[in-house]
C-alpha cells in the first residue's frame, strides 16, 4: 500500500520568506527525486525547490503569489505510486518540460539559485494593447504548457515580459536559450511579429539585426572565459535600465582645493582611530544635502505616480574581483563624515570578500559611482533603477584658474550626473550639479 508524504521547503539561506512565482507540477504528475516542484523568488535571487522523493502528486499546497519559508509544505506525494504509473502518464510528466536541477545526496535537496535581479511579472493571458505601457514589453501570450528552458532563461524572459510559450527554441530538444529570447524581443521591437506569426508591434521601430554569431577561432587563437555570476546579473539589469530609461548626463567640475585640505587634516587628527576619511564620505554628505534641496531626485516612478522618499539611503559602486556591486548606506542624513567613512569602508571590504547580504544592497535612493582612484575625465553612469539619478565621479586634477588678476592652481573634481529625463529636466540637473559643486567648494555651506 502506498503512503503519502509532505514535501517541504528546505533551508533557503538568509531569507525569512520567499514568494512562489511558478508552480511546475500539477495533481497527478509523476515526479522524480530532485525534480523541481516550484520556483520561488526573493528580492535578489530566483530558486527552484526540488522534490526530495519520487512519487505521484496528490495535492498542491501552494499557488503563485504565496509566501513560503523553510518547512512550508509544497505538495503531498504518494510515494508508492510512481512505479505503478502508466507509461502515458509518465510521458506527460514535468521532467520533459522543466529545467534540470543539480543533484544532491542529501535526503532533503537544497534549492538551486539561478539568478539575481528584479523581475517584471510575465504578462497575463490577454490580447496585446495597441499602446503598450512605457517600460514594459507587451507581447501576446501562449496557452501551451511550461516551456522547455533553464531557470535563468525563464527569469530573463520574465524581466522582459516575454511569454516563453511563443519563443521557438534552438537548443537541444527545442530548449529555449537566452539568445532565442533576445531574437524574439528584437523581432517584436521591429514589428516583425512573433514566433507564432501574430505580427504584434511594440512601436519601437528599432529594426535591429540579430546578434552576429562568429566563429572567432577562424581568425586566431582564443580563450573562453565564463562571465562571473555578478556580471551576468548586473549585465541584465544594466541592459534593462539603459533601454528603458531615457538617460541624459550633465557634466560639471567642482573646486575641492579646500575640501582636500580638510580631508588631509582630519586624517592626521584621526590617525590613531584607524578610520581613513575619503572623498566619498564628503560626496555622500553633499549628495544628501542636494537631495533635500531637490526632492525630485530622491524619488522613483511607480506607474503614473512619483514616489517622493522621506529617507536618504545612498548606494555606492564597489569594485570587486567579480564585478561591480552597489552597497547601500542607510540613513546617510543622520551620520557624520567619520561614520560615513567607516561604514563605506566596511561595506566595500564585505563586497570584495563576497559577504554582502541582499539587505545591504537594497533600498537605495541615489547612487555614486567613483572612478577617482583610476582615472578618466567624464563618463555616463547608468542609472540604478528604480532610482532616478546617479552621480559619476572621475579623478581629480590640478588646473590653472583665472581669478581676475592671475592664474592660480585649483584641485578640480569632474562630476557626471546621469538622470531620468522622464522626471528630471536639464535645468533641474544643472541646478543640482551647481549646488553640489558649491557645497564641495565650501563645505561650511552644508550647515546652512
Amino acid at each position: 500500500m502506498s503512503n503519502t508524504a509532505p514535501i517541504q521547503v528546505p533551508d533557503i539561506g538568509d531569507f525569512d520568506t520567499v514568494e512562489v512565482i511558478e508552480v511546475l507540477v500539477k495533481v497527478g504528475d509523476v515526479v522524480k527525486a530532485e525534480q523541481s516542484l516550484i520556483t520561488v523568488e526573493s528580492d535578489k535571487a530566483s530558486m527552484e525547490i526540488p522534490s526530495s522523493h519520487s512519487g505521484v502528486v496528490q495535492s498542491i499546497n501552494v499557488k503563485v503569489g504565496d509566501k513560503v519559508k523553510q518547512g512550508s509544505v509544497v505538495v503531498h506525494l504518494e510515494l508508492g505510486a510512481a512505479s505503478a504509473a502508466s507509461a502515458p502518464a509518465a510521458a506527460t510528466a514535468v521532467p520533459a518540460s522543466v529545467p534540470s536541477v543539480v543533484a544532491t545526496a542529501a535526503p532533503q535537496a537544497p534549492p538551486v539559485v539561478t539568478q539575481a535581479a528584479s523581475v517584471v511579472p510575465t504578462a497575463s493571458p490577454a490580447t496585446v494593447s495597441p499602446a503598450p505601457t512605457a517600460g514594459k514589453l507587451e507581447v501576446p501570450v501562449s496557452t501551451g504548457g511550461l516551456p522547455h528552458a533553464s531557470p535563468s532563461v525563464r527569469k530573463f524572459a520574465r524581466e522582459l515580459g516575454v511569454d516563453l510559450g511563443l519563443v521557438k527554441g534552438s537548443g537541444p530538444k527545442s530548449r529555449i536559450t537566452q539568445e532565442d529570447v533576445q531574437v524574439f524581443v528584437k523581432a517584436a521591437l521591429a514589428g516583425k511579429g512573433t514566433a507564432t506569426g501574430s505580427g504584434a508591434s511594440l512601436g519601437g521601430g528599432l529594426d535591429l539585426l540579430p546578434w552576429p554569431k562568429v566563429d572567432f577561432t577562424k581568425f586566431g587563437e582564443v580563450t573562453a572565459k565564463p562571465l562571473s555570476r555578478i556580471k551576468k546579473i548586473s549585465g541584465a539589469n544594466l541592459h534593462r535600465n539603459w533601454v528603458m530609461i531615457p538617460h541624459v548626463t550633465n557634466n560639471d567640475e567642482a573646486n575641492i582645493t579646500e575640501l582636500e585640505g580638510l580631508r588631509i587634516t582630519l586624517n592626521k587628527e584621526n590617525e590613531k582611530s584607524g578610520v581613513k576619511v575619503t572623498m566619498l564620505a564628503f560626496l555622500i554628505k553633499a549628495c544628501v544635502a542636494a537631495l533635500k534641496k531637490f526632492p525630485e531626485f530622491n524619488a522613483s516612478i511607480d506607474g503614473d505616480q512619483l514616489m517622493l522618499k522621506q529617507y536618504y539611503h545612498i548606494g555606492f559602486a564597489a569594485d570587486t574581483p567579480n564585478g561591480l556591486v552597489v552597497p547601500v548606506i542607510r540613513d546617510a542624513d543622520k551620520k557624520g563624515i567619520i561614520e560615513l567613512a567607516q561604514e563605506s569602508s566596511d561595506l566595500a571590504k564585505k563586497a570584495r570578500d563576497g559577504k554582502l547580504s541582499p539587505a545591504e544592497m537594497q533600498g537605495g535612493c541615489f547612487s555614486i559611482s567613483s572612478l577617482g582612484g583610476i582615472g578618466g575625465t567624464h563618463f555616463t553612469p547608468i542609472i540604478n533603477a528604480p532610482e532616478l539619478a546617479i552621480l559619476g565621479v572621475s579623478r581629480s586634477f590640478m588646473k590653472p584658474v583665472w581669478d581676475g588678476k592671475q592664474f592660480g592652481p585649483q584641485l578640480t573634481l569632474p562630476l557626471s550626473l546621469s538622470y531620468d529625463h522622464r522626471v528630471i529636466d536639464g535645468a533641474a540637473a544643472a541646478r543640482f550639479n551647481a549646488y553640489l559643486c558649491s557645497l564641495l567648494a565650501d563645505f561650511r555651506r552644508i550647515a546652512l
